[in-house]
């Protein structure tokens, strides 16, 4: 449940909060943030020539939270010749290594049978799904990592339908099958499930002929047949990279037109953020920023068309109401390649390759990047509105100013401000007396947000959550979510009257796949009735989206 976890951020019995870590100098936090940015090895430096297009394959990892999507990134790492220093290499965020959840998507890049495999690690929970809306349109396909034992979740609805949307042609992955209670028969019944999931959310037929695989990744094997012990010779992951190698297609990408990108990852400023970049050479839209000391902003994405070569005259734009406006003139001073988890420099870049780029300060996510022949910027992406709101205002209790730095609701407005434009799931609205309305996607995203700021020296107070309601045609209209709870048979009853109460509606029912006794129910309720049900933290297992 969201909220056991939010309140572990903060206190429930005060409003304000100071940070119990010791306070950080700005120049601490400065060299703090910097490091967290991915190094770049000079003596790596990639082919001065391009990419063939037809040897790209851009394929992201798809997955509801806790069915192995990240401990599946390593293996493949490894599988590939890549140094893994320690597990889930690609949580690179502190959070993400504490509490074991992905927060950002991360890009990285392994070569396999001479084809260059571009792969984003994405987010497991639906309140972190702006992250997967960022990146399917860089990628054209993707693996949809589903447990064996417990078959398809809420957020695997979520994020298969987002990428069913941008036609990705899907690589399904039955993970965990060494498990005991995983049978050939428990597999059979998921992968119906899977199917019937992906016919309900409008699949093409090309889409519907998926390939399946089984895997462990816990072990760092996958087979394209059900088997609990393969053989030593294939006990590894090349099955399921060859079949991201034969499924995915290649991009469909033009070297010869001018060069676009846009972007849509990076960090900016002198605090950490992730915004990631689409590249065209005619045009790029960011996607990715990274800072650095000696290069400043990194940008990174996926070139639309085109070659990009180190020294290139390039601009960036943005889209306005009255057409596409030009926020900055510069010149390519680097260009840079997520291996493995290293960056590595290159010389140049072409269509259908994410990349990274540097030398211009103004770009963020969103905006692309063009030669300066070109004066129309990329579409942007389009990302599904909040739904719950946060006042954050100046730490204004007795015991305010003793542990935190930054105290003014100036330095918090900036704060919020930054985060909104790396975070395009995050909309900031000032306020009255220095506050500042900040709306998300769930009490997660907004704790987590929160605990930065706390860790970064920022003292805040903070309002409880409310939910949004937005008027279309005169009509009041109220944010709707998706329920699963899983329960025991004779508690079925109880659960279906209680929710009743709070305008629950039945849209599925059925057994748990891999168990006895036990019934998944899902149902559609209203934001604000779920979240005023205390009763819902007796459950066990509540999956919210």
């Amino acid at each position: 449940m969201v909220g056991p976890i939010l309140r572990s951020l903060w206190s429930s019995t005060r409003k304000s909060f100071t940070p119990s870590s010791p306070p950080l100098s700005h120049s601490r936090f400065l060299s703090r943030a910097f490091a967290a940015a991915p190094a770049v090895d000079p003596a790596a430096t990639t082919s001065a020539s391009s990419i063939d297009p037809s040897r790209l394959r851009n394929v992201a990892v798809i997955a509801h939270v806790d069915h192995g999507k990240t401990t599946l990134m390593d293996r493949l790492l490894r599988q590939c010749g890549a140094d893994i220093p320690h597990e889930r290499a690609m949580d690179s965020i502190s959070l993400e290594r504490e509490r074991g959840i992905t927060i950002a998507s991360k890009v990285t890049s392994v070569t396999w049978k001479e084809n260059e495999l571009n792969m984003v690690d994405t987010p497991g929970h639906a309140d972190f799904g702006g992250e997967v809306e960022r990146v399917v349109g860089m990628v054209e396909g993707a693996i949809l990592v589903v447990d064996a034992g417990e078959g398809p979740l809420a957020q695997t609805k979520f994020v298969l339908a987002k990428a069913l949307k941008y036609g990705l042609r899907p690589v399904l992955l039955l993970n965990k099958v060494d498990r005991p209670s995983v049978t050939e028969e428990t597999c059979n019944e998921v992968e119906s499930l899977v199917f019937d999931l992906f016919a309900n959310l409008g699949a093409t037929e090309e889409q519907l002929d998926f390939p399946v695989l089984y895997a462990s990744a816990k072990e760092g094997w996958a087979s394209t047949t059900f088997t609990k012990d393969p053989p030593a010779e294939t006990k590894n992951m090349s099955q399921l990279l060859d079949a991201v190698v034969t499924h995915v297609p290649p991009p469909n990408a033009n070297t010869d037109a001018p060069f676009q990108i846009c972007l849509q990852y990076g960090y900016a400023g002198f605090m950490s953020m992730s915004v990631d970049h689409r590249l065209l050479w005619t045009l790029q839209r960011v996607s990715m920023m990274e800072p650095d000391f000696y290069l400043g902003r990194i940008l990174t994405g996926r070139i639309s068309s085109g070659v990009v070569r180190v020294g290139d005259r390039v601009h960036g734009l943005r889209n306005k109401d009255s057409g596409a406006e030009k926020i900055e003139d510069g010149k390519v001073l680097k260009l840079m390649k997520k291996k493995g988890i290293n960056m590595v420099l290159t010389d140049c870049a072409g269509a259908g390759d994410i990349i990274s780029i540097a030398g211009l300060s103004s770009p963020s996510i969103g905006h692309t990047v063009a030669t300066v022949e070109i004066m129309s910027a990329l579409p942007t992406v389009e990302l599904d509105p909040p739904t719950i709101s946060m006042t954050f205002g100046v730490n204004d209790s007795p015991l305010a100013g003793r542990d935190g730095t930054h105290l003014t609701g100036g330095k918090i407005g900036d704060r919020l401000m930054a985060e909104a434009e790396t975070n395009l799931a995050i909309n900031v609205l000032p306020g009255l007396s220095e506050s500042f309305e900040v709306q998300g996607r769930g009490e997660l995203q907004l704790g987590i947000l929160i605990e930065n700021m706390r860790r970064e020296g920022f003292e805040l107070s903070v309002s409880p959550p409310k939910v949004m309601y937005k008027t279309e045609s005169g009509q009041k209209l109220e944010p709707v979510e998706e329920v699963t709870i899983e329960v025991n048979d004779e508690h079925v009853g109880l659960v279906m009257k209680a929710l009743s109460h709070r305008r629950a509606e039945v849209t599925d029912m059925g057994p748990v796949p891999g168990t006895v006794g036990r019934t998944r129910l899902s149902l559609t309720c209203p934001s604000s009735d779920v979240r005023s049900y205390e009763a819902c933290k007796n459950f066990h297992n509540l999956n919210l989206c």
